[in-house]
């Protein structure tokens, strides 16, 4: 169903910034956000042991859990996924 709203201009300025930066549309924000404001969007649509959980935007985003990661664990993992390929590699050589 088609409708004109009346918005002031910076609301509509910055909701169309809003869209771009998440490459969707404004018919998509401003349907989304009545979701949410009448209660119709709601955590129910999401598994609730899934990943995910709503932001505080209503937007689905991965849930916390409870362990932050740190360069260092980072680092290693790089380092043992490199050994792995290097090691792969001189194996196929050595073929």
């Amino acid at each position: 169903m088609k409708t004109t709203l009346e918005l002031p201009d910076d609301l509509l300025i910055k909701a169309k910034q809003v869209a771009a930066q998440r490459r969707t549309t404004l018919k998509e924000m401003v349907t989304h956000s009545l979701r949410r404001e009448l209660g119709l969007d709601s955590m129910d649509e999401l598994d609730a042991d899934g990943p995910y959980e709503l932001s505080d935007l209503g937007l689905p985003r991965l849930k916390k859990r409870g362990t932050s990661v740190e360069a260092s664990v980072v680092e290693k993992i790089e380092d043992e996924i490199e050994r792995e390929e290097l090691e792969s590699a001189f194996r196929k050589r050595g073929k």
